[in-house]
């Protein structure tokens, strides 16, 4: 575990996870950019910093170290001379605005930050267009300005990234390597930056291999990935994952990097493409040894790719399996029975309503020990009925960006089995 990476299973004991806390991107959340962002609706700030704070809190309880998105970040900025330089062109180039002089006025802003966590606090937050001096007689700056992607539609020059605390997506751990994905929409694409450069400068981290990088042609997003086992993936070919992105994963981890890597079988499962089942974790994740949460519009038969490395070099072989996801779970795992519980305990208007909630979007902390939503109710009861034991999260304000605990947190280390 020299690189800090170690993530076999979605049950192991949690010993160590990425979080990132809301911060002021948040306040630059506005009605007329909720589309583009992302966003349903406006969290409170006041009270989504405090449910997060709970989170985490409820985390370190159960022994689990706690690290930050954006303290990471600066400290492998810090850790490198030039590196926040190159972090700062980079998150310019990429931040979707036009013009020389925006670009120097913004610059000149951003490197006025003597502090680095605040600087990358910075970058998360975006930037109004009032937070920018414009020198006197300067008409082609403000024209630079209302040329930027959002043409004077909003008071914003560089958009936030809301969806940051959603640190599921960006990169996922898999065994002692990295998935540093490209994702879906250019929104959300730019938070893959603070993984990049924490996975290329950060002294604990540095040296962790990566099975997909962040460049490569096709998107893919953590919330799609689940480690079953040691040898063992479930990747689901969804709305913010490629079925191309899967072939490129198997062809690193099976071949490019197969020195480092210990998968050696993929379970492509292909699911809806819709806003409930945006993620395969919106549609199942494990929380025992036999047991999941399950969105019930998953029941009936699967369309499953199985993935495995081939006898000859390069050869990735694929079967396909058409079957209940009880039974594809039972062959990956090699167990004689899976119990699949339904979120809302399959009343189908409280399973809507919680799925929308994230019910069956669990962060598994130990075997048969999650953390769920307080929302939730009718699931979370079901779950107390089955015997697990439940860490509650106060979630009135962090559900609002439609993603639950799983989707807010990266295991960095998880104990074996």
């Amino acid at each position: 575990m020299a690189n800090g990476l170690y993530v076999h299973s979605e049950i192991g004991p949690l010993k160590k996870v990425l979080l990132h806390r809301p911060g002021e991107e948040l306040l630059n959340l506005t009605p007329d950019d909720l589309e583009r962002l992302l966003f349903d609706d406006i969290p409170f700030l006041e009270v989504a910093q405090a449910e997060h704070d709970r989170f985490a809190e409820i985390l370190r309880e159960q022994g689990v170290e706690v690290l930050y998105l954006e303290k990471l970040t600066a400290e492998a900025l810090d850790a490198v001379p030039g590196a926040r330089e190159e972090f700062t062109n980079q998150w310019l180039d990429e931040s979707g605005l036009k013009g020389k002089a925006a670009r120097a006025a913004v610059k000149e802003y951003m490197d006025s930050i003597k502090d680095t966590k605040t600087f990358v606090d910075k970058t998360i937050a975006g930037l109004r267009k009032e937070e920018i001096d414009l020198p006197a007689n300067s008409s082609s700056l403000l024209a630079d300005l209302v040329g930027s992607d959002q043409d004077g539609e909003t008071d914003l020059l560089i958009d936030p990234m809301p969806n940051t605390y959603f640190t599921r997506d960006p990169f996922a751990v898999v065994g002692k390597g990295v998935n540093l994905n490209r994702m879906f929409s250019v929104t959300r694409n730019r938070e893959t930056l603070y993984g990049k450069f924490i996975f290329k400068y950060h002294p604990d981290y540095k040296d962790a291999p990566l099975w997909y990088r962040r460049d490569s042609a096709y998107h893919t997003e953590g919330g799609d990935v689940l480690n079953l086992n040691a040898h063992t993936l479930a990747i689901g070919i969804s709305q913010r994952t490629q079925a191309g992105a899967i072939d490129q994963l198997a062809q690193n981890m099976f071949w490019e990097k197969g020195d480092q890597c210990e998968i050696d079988t993929i379970y492509a499962f292909n699911i809806p493409v819709s806003r409930a089942f945006m993620h395969l974790d919106t549609v199942f994740t494990q929380i025992d040894v036999d047991k999941f949460t399950i969105h019930p519009g998953i029941m009936g038969t699967l369309q499953v790719f199985k993935l495995t490395k081939g006898a000859q070099q390069g050869e990735v072989k694929i079967e396909e399996m058409n079957d209940t996801l009880e039974h594809v779970l039972e062959k990956a795992l090699g167990l004689d029975q899976v119990k699949l519980i339904k979120c809302g305990g399959g009343d189908p208007v409280a399973a809507a309503r919680e799925q929308w909630n994230d019910g069956s979007n669990t962060l598994c902390v130990a075997p048969g020990k999650i953390c769920v939503y307080q929302r939730n109710s009718v699931t979370n009861d079901v779950l107390y009925k089955e015997g697990l034991d439940l860490l509650v999260v106060p979630s009135a304000e962090l559900s609002r960006g439609r993603g639950g605990p799983r989707c807010m947190s990266m295991p960095f280390a998880r104990e074996d089995l």
